[in-house]
Parts: C-alpha cells; sequence; structure tokens
C-alpha cells in the first residue's frame, strides 16, 4: 500500500504527515476546504465533504486504500463504494456499530464490557419513568457528531430535560434518533487508551492514560496513569475484546471512568486516532499515528512503549474569537526543556477550540511535579 486515502483533513490527518514520510507512503486527503490541516502534508487533494460518497469514489481512484480521520460519515453511501471493491480501514462494519452512541452502548453491552446505565430517550411522556431508576443528575447524548462536549449535556431536573428536549422537537414530535440518558457517572479520574490492530489480527495497547476534562473538552492527558496492576490488566483485555470483536485494522481511543471504589467502565468509543494518544508522538517509540498506517499498509505493527518515566500533553485550547498565531507563547513553551510544541494552523480562534498541544517528557513520574509543569504550560498559554 504506497497511496493511503484520508477522509477528513483536520489535525489528526495532518499528525499524519511525518509518519507517512518515515514509512514512504503518500496520503490523499479528502476534505471541504482548502485551508484545512490535513492539506498542507498530503501529495494529492479531494476537496468535498467527509460524508459525500461521490468525493470518496473519487478518492478511491487516487489510493490503495482509505481510512478515516473522523466519523462523520454516510456509511450507507460508502457502502456502494465498499461493495465497487474499495478497501477501507477499517471496514465499514467494524464502524457500523459504534457511530449512533445509543448503539455502540448497547454493542459494548453485548460483549460484556461494563457501561454506564443507559436508555434511548423515545416518547416524552415516558421519560418520567425511564429516569426513576437512573435519577438526578443525569446525562443527555446526542448519538450522532458529538465531539469536544458539544452534544452532551448534564441535567439536573426534569423540567431542565423537556426544555432541552423542546429545543430539538419538530412539528411531528421528538425525533428519537437524537438522544439517549444514562447515568452520571461521579468518576474519580477519566482515562483512555490507544489500541491498534493489524490485518493478522495483532493488537497492541500503548499506556493507559489520565485525562483531564474542563467544560467537558480535554485539557491534558497525564501518561501513564497511575492505576493499579489488575486494573491496567483489566483495560488492556476491554481493548483486546473490543478490536477482535469487531476486527479492527487500524488505532481506536477508548475512554474510560475510574469510580471511586476502583470499577472501570468504558465511555466512548473514538474509531480512529485520538486526542488522548497525541503525547506518543514524542513519548512513544511509535507514535499512533505510525501505528494506524501500518495497520492500514499491511506493515507489522511497531513498539508502543514509553521512552521516558511519564510525559504531559497539554491541549492549547483557544480562549477567544482571534485570528492570531500566538507565535510569542509557542515560543515560550518551546524553550520549556524536553517540550514539543504543535500548532495545528487554523485560521480562527475560538473558545475550546484544540488550536495546537505541546507534550513535554519527564524524567519521574511524580505526581507534583506534573502538576507543576502543567501550571508552567499554562500560565504561558493562558492570559492572567
Amino acid at each position: 500500500m504506497k497511496r493511503v486515502g484520508v477522509i477528513g483533513g483536520g489535525q489528526l490527518a495532518w499528525m499524519m504527515g511525518s509518519a507517512a514520510k518515515k514509512l514512504g507512503v503518500e496520503l490523499v486527503v479528502q476534505t471541504p476546504s482548502p485551508h484545512d490541516p490535513g492539506v498542507s502534508i498530503a501529495q494529492d487533494t479531494v476537496l468535498g465533504a467527509v460524508d459525500d460518497a461521490m468525493s470518496t469514489e473519487t478518492l478511491a481512484k487516487k489510493t490503495d486504500v482509505i481510512t478515516f480521520e473522523n466519523e462523520f460519515v454516510n456509511l450507507d453511501s460508502l457502502s456502494v463504494v465498499e461493495n465497487q471493491g474499495v478497501c477501507f480501514r477499517p471496514r465499514l462494519a467494524a464502524l457500523t456499530p459504534l457511530l449512533d452512541k445509543y448503539q455502540q452502548r448497547r454493542y459494548l453491552q453485548h460483549l460484556g464490557l461494563p457501561v454506564p446505565r443507559f436508555f434511548a430517550v423515545e416518547e416524552q411522556e415516558s421519560l418520567t419513568s425511564q429516569i426513576v431508576d437512573l435519577g438526578f443528575p443525569l446525562v443527555l447524548k446526542s448519538r450522532r457528531h458529538g465531539y469536544d462536549g458539544q452534544g452532551t449535556f448534564i441535567i439536573n431536573d426534569l423540567a431542565s430535560l423537556q426544555q432541552q428536549l423542546n429545543s430539538h422537537t419538530t412539528t411531528q414530535g421528538l425525533n428519537k434518533s437524537l438522544y439517549l440518558l444514562e447515568e452520571f457517572v461521579p468518576f474519580e479520574r477519566e482515562l483512555a487508551v490507544i489500541a491498534a490492530r493489524s490485518v493478522e489480527g495483532e493488537v497492541m495497547t500503548y499506556p493507559v492514560v489520565e485525562t483531564q476534562q474542563e467544560q467537558q473538552v480535554c485539557r491534558r492527558v497525564i501518561a501513564p496513569a497511575d492505576i493499579t496492576r489488575n486494573q491496567l490488566v483489566e483495560i488492556q483485555g476491554m481493548a483486546h475484546t473490543l478490536l477482535n470483536s469487531l476486527e479492527v485494522v487500524g488505532v481506536f481511543g477508548i475512554e474510560l471512568f475510574l469510580t471511586a471504589t476502583g470499577k472501570v467502565l468504558v465511555n466512548e468509543i473514538a474509531p480512529r486516532t485520538h486526542n488522548s494518544g497525541h503525547f506518543s508522538l514524542d513519548a512513544c517509540e511509535t507514535s499512533q499515528f505510525e501505528q494506524h498506517l501500518r495497520a492500514v499498509c499491511g506493515l507489522p505493527l511497531g513498539n508502543p512503549t514509553l521512552r521516558c518515566a511519564s510525559a504531559v500533553m497539554v491541549n492549547l485550547l483557544g480562549y477567544e474569537i482571534s485570528r492570531s498565531d500566538y507565535r510569542s507563547q509557542r515560543q515560550k513553551l518551546a524553550e520549556i526543556p524536553q517540550a514539543f510544541v504543535y500548532w495545528y494552523g487554523k485560521r480562527e480562534s475560538r473558545p475550546g477550540r484544540k488550536l495546537g498541544h505541546v507534550t513535554v517528557l519527564l524524567d519521574e513520574q511524580k505526581r507534583n511535579v506534573i502538576s507543576s509543569m502543567v501550571h508552567t504550560i499554562e500560565s504561558i498559554w493562558y492570559p492572567s
């Protein structure tokens, strides 16, 4: 496989660039705007929406295999393309149970993986009886297209729930495919793991990390997470079960909750490279982006182990509406010892938008050292 098509041209496609060059692979990106980050590293570009099957047909003619940078695709229209003999990795059947978050929950439950209690939102009249067991607060989630906190709402009472649902009620009534409800999990920490599966069925997992969210957007990632050996083995087993069941080829991100009692629950699955794995670009022997291309191209998987005692990755989030490139702040971040700064080249900042990230490699795994480094980074990036 020498030419890989990538549906989506955001920063995840952009970060495949150096890995593609290392492996001698050419990337062709399908994305709607010539200004998207992935365009700058692509050997060719197909300008079109990520859910435009006609653009994907064009992409297929230019490439040997097609993979995904995001999950905002239309599987029904892509199945027509797949039936023409186009090779998708991961295959569409591996994505089918995952793109709708309600169906994803049901699939995980079917596999015996622990998830929060949940149900689909159907008729509003029956909501009161349905939420008796869950109680408040609870979580209302969009079943499709939610990310970085978008489409996720913490609901504290029935009136707030009705208000949120009414804002999406049509003249025909509530769209049953819009939402699911699930219990609010009072987690101790949020965790994540990147896992990869090859064409031959080999599964490799990266170090489990702790993710720290603010306003439902990931702000920091700490690698490795401070968890027990049993929890590590359990999470690795979950990853193997999921990827083998789906017969995945490529990299998936698995988000998890760790409760105060030490129980691990699966939160969400991202069927692609993931923000929680960006630390691997500098902290691991093989980055998640190289690993994904290795799997997609049928190459042996690389070594995912850490090259340092620990690492902290901090997302550089927008905090204002601006067209600034924040060059001064980025230069200061780059002066931190063992720091690696990535700037995605987006043309506009807005609050909560991921504009870049910085990873710092550390020689020890002490919590106070990690906290101090986070403070140093964020005091440079955010206005006082």
